[in-house]
């Protein structure tokens, strides 16, 4: 991830000006990284490493979705139609 997308989902998804580390802008860093690796275990179908930390991720992307709805409801519906998780 380059450092002007990084800073400008931190932006996109911030609760406050200094905000960098609320569950909804973990949650958005933790999608775009899931993206591009995603697009990469594509191209390298076998590199086992990379499918392993891509669990790991998406792993913990679920645990922040699920403190988030438990504490803030309203958080959670507006970050999951705003990233477009669910359908």
């Amino acid at each position: 991830m380059k450092r002007t997308d990084k800073k400008k989902t931190i932006q996109d998804f911030a609760t406050h000006k200094k905000d960098t580390g609320s569950p909804q802008v973990q949650i958005a860093l933790l999608t775009v990284n899931l993206k591009h690796l995603t697009k990469h275990i594509e191209t390298h179908p076998k590199d086992e490493a990379a499918k392993r930390g891509l669990l790991g991720m998406v792993a913990n992307r679920r645990k922040l979705l699920n403190y988030l709805r438990e504490h803030n409801k309203d958080a959670y519906d507006k970050i999951v139609t705003k990233i477009g998780l669910r359908k």
